[in-house]
């Protein structure tokens, strides 16, 4: 039995930055240059938002807690819950390797991708969640920035095997 045939369509959109930048005055063959003082003042800023991302992203964390906390406590609304980690989880994996918080954005990444729709509700389930929720703790607890080195291999390999084991455990 054969399948009927599938209809394809490629569409080619064209590239319109050229025209984009035509609009700024810009040539396409030019070259861009930025002010000196403008690009230190811009590391500066990120610099010192980068020395309190450890505060800022610990009320993240805390608030993460409070959440998986509920899904502990409240069955019925588990997927409302793991929902809100997932928004939360979402915007942490895009700012942790910004700030030198490598295994921040790889937990989150991880926690994000566990709680993406589809994901189980069961209380194993909330302790995997439980699990992401505590290395990151001990990321920023330990101010272990980068990829953490042996310790970042560490706790990437328990979360692992917490991962492992709540998910062999119905």
């Amino acid at each position: 039995m054969s399948k009927p045939g599938v209809k394809v369509r490629f569409y080619r959109i064209k590239n319109r930055l050229k025209e984009k930048t035509a609009g700024l005055g810009l040539d396409a063959n030019a070259v861009i240059e930025f002010d000196d003082d403008l690009l230190s003042e811009a590391e500066e800023a990120l610099n010192e938002m980068a020395e309190d991302y450890p505060d800022w992203v610990m009320s993240v964390i805390d608030e993460l807690f409070e959440v998986h906390r509920r899904c502990v406590d409240d069955e019925n609304n588990r997927k409302g819950y793991f929902e809100r980690i997932n928004s939360i989880a979402h915007d942490m994996k895009g700012q942790g390797g910004t700030f030198g918080y490598q295994l921040i954005t790889d937990f989150a990444e991880g926690l994000y991708n566990f709680t993406s729709s589809g994901s189980g509700l069961t209380d194993n389930h909330v302790e995997i969640i439980k699990a992401h929720i505590d290395a990151m703790r001990v990321v920023i607890r330990d101010r272990i920035d980068g990829d953490g080195g042996e310790i970042g291999k560490e706790l990437k390999k328990g979360l692992e095997q917490s991962v492992a084991k709540f998910s062999t455990h119905k």
